[in-house]
């Protein structure tokens, strides 16, 4: 179904293949607008329900969720299609400004690709205009989803300059600048975005991961270390730093330390490629300790 400007209730019935019935609950509990007709951003709101639900999330506590979003970003007035929300375990997480924050509680969640959430941080008090909070987190979505679909970089960049020119103290922004000129190997431009956001948030893990990324592939193997140990005082169950320091203890001479950082990772990660590499270095070690000590 190619998006459009409304859906009847018989085409929202049979895309998603919900029943009169289910609608009518949805409508009642006020997560969906009561109407006879749907509009797209309708639809989103109605997957995002669908996927919570799939998730063993409850209805009451979508509706609880989202009545607490309305409340603390009083900008937003759709939040299941607005805004990103996913289901972090039992609890309901929502990205704003490239975090997740937990959606009853109004605190923000660390949140990393290979890692499991870890750590609790105030939400920020709102210290600019609701409306430049409001554009700024909607040129920043759009820089995502540029980045997402292919587009041109410089569009990306573009959308994200644009957001710390609304919020210069846009954390997210900055480090996905960061990525971008590290990506472009432009490794000193990106260095001072990844600062720039540890300076704004001393608390952000991802941006302290980031900057010892950079440095491990400069081969500043004493700053990396550094920087992801940093990453792992924030988070503890930073996969992906664990995985990284493994790596970089190897290479140092200090398998003990390796074989800790390896155990950390599968604890948070047991399964896949890189689960795989893992456990293979972490038994070439085991061999290579077990061999020294004969």
């Amino acid at each position: 179904m190619a998006p459009k400007e409304e859906y009847s209730r018989a085409d929202v019935r049979r895309k998603f293949g919900l029943s009169e019935r289910q609608l009518r609950n949805w409508e009642e509990r006020q997560l969906i607008a009561a109407a006879e007709t749907y509009s797209f951003g309708d639809l989103i709101a109605i997957q995002t329900i669908l996927k919570l639900l799939e998730n063993h999330i409850q209805l009451r506590q979508i509706g609880r969720a989202v009545e607490s979003l309305r409340r603390k970003l009083d900008w937003i007035k759709q939040p299941l299609s607005e805004l990103r929300i996913v289901s972090d375990g039992r609890k309901i997480a929502v990205l704003v400004a490239g975090q997740k924050m937990e959606a009853l509680t109004g605190q923000t969640l660390f949140d990393f690709e290979a890692s499991e959430m870890g750590g609790l941080r105030s939400f920020p008090e709102r210290k600019r205009p609701a409306n430049l909070l409001r554009e700024s987190e909607a040129w920043f979505q759009r820089g995502l989803e540029l980045e997402e679909t292919g587009a041109p970089v410089e569009l990306a960049m573009e959308a994200y300059q644009r957001v710390l020119q609304l919020n210069p103290s846009a954390a997210g922004a900055l480090v996905n600048l960061g990525t971008i000129l590290y990506r472009q190997r432009k490794f000193a431009e990106a260095e001072t975005y990844y600062r720039k956001a540890i300076e704004v948030d001393p608390t952000y893990p991802l941006a302290q991961f980031n900057l010892g990324n950079l440095y491990d592939e400069q081969g500043r193997v004493d700053d990396a270390v550094e920087h992801y140990r940093r990453a792992l005082s924030l988070n503890p169950k930073y996969a992906d730093a664990h995985f990284n320091l493994a790596l970089l203890c190897e290479r140092t001479g200090e398998d003990l330390r390796a074989v800790h950082h390896w155990k950390s990772y599968l604890k948070l990660d047991s399964s896949g490629e890189w689960a795989e590499i893992a456990r293979r270095q972490l038994e070439r070690l085991r061999h290579a300790t077990l061999i020294h000590t004969r």
